[in-house]
């Protein structure tokens, strides 16, 4: 590895331990989740000391994008015990969209570089969108709990409705269901009938049911423009293979239909007596019917 690709990352955990500055002096309270962030940046710290003369690349992303995550989860929970301040909170949603979008950043920074091919684990992959919809879905959760805030962030709540929705979408295509007939033993039926359809944890199933959601609220939405379907700007996503996905256009009413029916079927099939609720998703499939 060359000295320009260790002062790139070198110059990444500076930006990190200025952000961690700047948190470190704000007024709070005991949380552990503060200490586990702090942790893991001392762990980011000593790995680049120890490797100072050569940091191995593959190493360091895991190590950065863990602490990105830990870094985040600690802003997120207060922006939300805060509910979402109206002054600011727009702005501070940016940037930690923004931060969780960088490991990706960096992998294209390493090729660039002419470093070897390094990509992240699925599971960091999963967790870098999961995080950044699930931070859309609860921003515009609480924009939509007052009519002012909607009137006011109607075209802003619009593009932040899509980018959540295409970000849960992403995640759930990180990791490709499991074809159990490929020599893929499982003695419990209902697991095996969850990994078939790539549902892998609550957390997949918690993804569909909140793009399926998110596609109701913006098909609610009193905008001038097509109701049904709509034009955004490309994004680039990548699965398990790192193959780019790109969509110019987003049908909700088709999108949301696809994510709350195989969110129902899970509810109501392999998961039927573990308590997971299917009445607002019926509701909205409803509305979907009709609109």
């Amino acid at each position: 590895m060359t000295a320009e690709t260790d002062a790139l990352l070198l110059e990444r955990v500076e930006h990190l331990e200025e952000r961690w500055k700047s948190l470190e002096a704000a007024p709070r309270l005991e949380d552990c989740y503060f200490e586990k962030a702090s942790a893991m940046l001392e762990r980011l710290r000593t790995f680049c000391k120890e490797g100072e003369e050569n940091l191995e690349p593959s190493t360091f992303l895991q190590l950065y994008t863990q602490t990105i995550l830990d870094i985040t989860y600690f802003e997120e929970n207060k922006l939300v015990d805060d509910e979402f301040p109206e002054e600011s909170s727009l702005d501070k949603v940016n940037d930690l969209i923004s931060l969780l979008s960088e490991p990706e950043i960096l992998i294209k920074e390493l090729v660039n570089h002419r470093e070897e091919p390094t990509t992240l684990s699925p599971e960091l992959m999963e967790c870098l969108y999961w995080r950044k919809g699930a931070l859309l879905y609860m921003y515009c959760h609480t924009i939509r709990q007052n009519e002012e805030r909607i009137g006011e962030s109607g075209v802003i709540l619009d593009k932040l409705l899509i980018d959540g929705i295409n970000y849960l979408r992403t995640m759930l295509k990180v990791k490709c269901p499991v074809k159990l007939k490929d020599g893929v033993s499982c003695q419990d039926l209902n697991t095996a009938r969850l990994l078939s359809q790539g549902v892998f944890s609550d957390t997949h199933l918690l993804a569909m049911m909140y793009a399926g959601e998110m596609c109701y609220w913006r098909l609610k939405l009193p905008v001038e423009e097509e109701k049904q379907e709509h034009h955004v700007s490309d994004v680039e996503t990548h699965s398990e293979q790192g193959d780019s996905l790109r969509s110019n256009t987003l049908d909700f009413r088709e999108v949301g239909q696809k994510m709350l029916l195989k969110y129902i079927s899970v509810c109501e099939g392999p998961l039927k007596e573990q308590g997971w609720s299917t009445e607002n998703a019926k509701q909205m499939l409803d509305f979907f019917k009709t609109c």
